[in-house]
């Protein structure tokens, strides 16, 4: 185990917390933003979770690069979305 896998690991674990933050928010509120900032995070520790453990040497060129695409799409979807109704 390297000092990058410790850092990955950790990273992982704060996007993970910071979805879980968005949840609580989300619960309190019931707004949609929330919970999608809560998924665009758990895609964004799920992708640096899955570039640890498969040691892709250049991520930019892997299908896990499609993971990040999706949670960027998702927090500027909601956030379109939440400043057309408003």
């Amino acid at each position: 185990m390297t000092l990058l896998d410790f850092l990955s690991g950790a990273i992982t674990m704060g996007f993970l917390v910071a979805g879980l933050f968005f949840l609580r928010f989300w619960s309190g509120t019931r707004e949609g933003l929330f919970l999608a900032f809560a998924f665009a995070f758990w895609l964004l520790g799920l992708n640096q979770a899955l570039l640890t453990l498969t040691d892709i040497p250049v991520e930019e060129r892997s299908p896990l690069y499609l993971l990040r695409l999706a949670a960027f799409a998702l927090i500027l979807v909601s956030v379109a979305m939440k400043n057309r109704r408003t």
